[in-house]
Order: structure tokens, then C-alpha cells, then sequence
């Protein structure tokens, strides 16, 4: 299989609103990929399309299969986490394992057990008595027993404190992805995932802006802390965005060679939040 996730043309519509507008990517086996973008941008809705949760327009192949027509199969290589806090109060954590087990064919149990004797939680406790993170590690240990090929995160870590974030990732990099697998990561906290990403997709108004590997990005993108005797011949060159920092001019180029902006200051490769800020100018006015 060439590709995990084919997309050609794919769109959706509310009414008069393209809430995803005519969209083609391709995701390929054993990539982390961060699908990033402001609220309304098209984010959800790709995602329920991947995972045949909505209708839509175009083509699109996940897993070879159609998800308008092969859920049912589909969903037996796909794990989805919306929020981590959608479990029932009532729902004790055997109660969670015998359920998975019961309805997942391809879900170890005794592999969800070993990830939970790490953690504080007990097979009797039940969700209303644990904190967010609690219910955090409850969900990754149910995801990361069942062997799929296609793990989908949408704002996984909403609402957990940075020790649990950091965990969850960690957790999901050593217990859970290897070659065969593929994470599609959804999260506004970009900081926090750009370590573990692989591939990038920035979406707005329904379109994609930037679909590229991280190292495509660092070859393609630079920052330069500008010198203010070279302000002029640096804006000649059409920085992406500029920004002031400790009273020096930071400016972000596309495309332009690094030997000559290394003229002008000290460069680096941009952070994909400041990436993110600079292409995503105009989304939020």
C-alpha cells in the first residue's frame, strides 16, 4: 500500500459553507503527521470524513477501503481518541478492559494490563473518581492494546496538565508507534508534538496550505535575527512575517538560500508554531 490516507478532491459542504474545499493529500505507512490549523478551519471535519463519520465529495481511501461504504472493516485497523474525557463516570477500569476485549478483535488484553500496572489505577476504580490524566492513561492503554494500523488523534491532551501531556506522548512513542503504524495528530498545542511529528499539514478555510515532511519545512524555511545594517536588503527579499524580539528584527523567508540570509544575522530553522503564526496570518481578523 502506497499510501494510508488518499484524498483527491476531497470536499465538504454545509449549506453555501465548503467547510472542506476541494482538498488531495497523501499520508504514507509509519509517518507521525500533525494536521494543523484554527478553530473552523476544516481540522474535524477531515477527520470525521477519514473516519466515515460524515458524507462528503471527491475521493478518499483510507486503508484501501472507502469509509462511506467499509466502516465496519475499517474501524477494525483504526483507533480514534476525541477528548480525553468522554468516558462514563460509572465505568469502572475492568469494566473498560472486558468491554474493548469484548467488542475488538484485535485487542491484548494482557498488554492494557501491563501499561496500567505502571500507572495508579486500580481494575475497580471507576472514571468519576480519577483526574483528567487518570482517564488519559486509562484511554492510551485501551488504544495502545489494539494492534491497528491507523491511530487518530483529535486535541488528545485537551485539558491535562503539561506532566501528562508530556507522558502521553512519551508513552505513545515507546509503547505504541513503530513502522507499521500511523498517527494522525489533531492539537493546538503544536509546541508540545512538533518533537515527534514527521509530516506537517497546515488547513485553513478548508484548504491545505502546506503539506510537506519536517524536513522538507527545514529546507524550505529560515529565520533570521536581522542586523539593523542589513534591514533594507533583508525586506528586499520579501520575508514571510517579521517580528521584533528584544529589539532585533526576527524575519521568516520561504525558499530564499541560507548563505545569503547568514549575511544578514544568525539563522535558524523556525519553530512550527511560529510557522504556524506566520502562514495563518489574516485566519483570526
Amino acid at each position: 500500500m502506497s499510501a494510508v490516507i488518499s484524498a483527491k478532491g476531497l470536499s465538504k459542504r454545509y449549506g453555501k459553507q465548503a467547510a472542506v474545499d476541494n482538498i488531495s493529500f497523501d499520508i504514507a505507512p509509519g509517518r507521525i503527521v500533525g494536521l494543523i490549523g484554527p478553530n473552523g478551519s476544516g481540522k474535524t471535519t477531515t477527520l470525521k470524513a477519514i473516519l466515515g463519520l460524515t458524507s462528503f465529495d471527491g475521493e478518499l481511501s483510507v486503508l484501501g477501503m472507502d469509509p462511506r461504504t467499509s466502516r465496519d472493516q475499517l474501524m477494525q485497523d483504526v483507533c480514534f481518541i476525541a477528548d480525553v474525557a468522554i468516558l462514563p463516570r460509572w465505568l469502572r477500569v475492568g469494566d473498560a478492559i472486558d468491554f474493548v476485549a469484548g467488542v475488538h478483535p484485535r485487542f491484548d488484553r494482557s498488554k492494557a494490563e501491563r501499561y496500567l500496572a505502571r500507572t495508579k489505577l486500580s481494575p475497580q476504580m471507576k472514571v468519576k473518581a480519577m483526574s483528567k490524566g487518570m482517564v488519559a492513561q486509562l484511554h492510551l492503554a485501551l488504544v495502545m492494546a489494539i494492534d491497528a494500523k491507523l491511530l487518530v488523534l483529535d486535541e488528545p491532551t485537551l485539558g491535562l496538565d503539561i506532566l501528562y501531556r508530556k507522558q502521553f506522548y512519551q508513552n505513545l512513542l515507546e509503547d505504541y508507534f513503530d513502522e507499521d503504524k500511523t498517527i494522525l495528530i489533531t492539537t493546538h498545542q503544536i509546541e508540545e508534538v512538533e518533537h515527534i511529528l514527521t509530516d506537517l499539514m497546515f488547513i485553513r478555510d478548508g484548504k491545505i496550505t502546506l503539506a510537506a515532511s519536517m524536513d522538507e519545512v527545514g529546507e524550505r524555511y529560515t529565520e533570521v535575527m536581522v542586523g539593523a545594517p542589513y534591514q533594507k536588503a533583508a525586506n528586499a527579499l520579501q520575508p514571510l512575517s517579521q517580528r521584533t524580539v528584544f529589539g532585533k528584527s526576527v524575519m521568516l523567508f520561504d525558499g530564499v538560500d541560507r548563505q545569503q540570509l547568514a549575511t544578514f544575522g544568525e539563522i535558524r530553522t523556525p519553530s512550527v508554531a511560529d510557522l504556524f503564526v506566520a502562514t495563518m496570518k489574516g485566519s483570526y481578523e
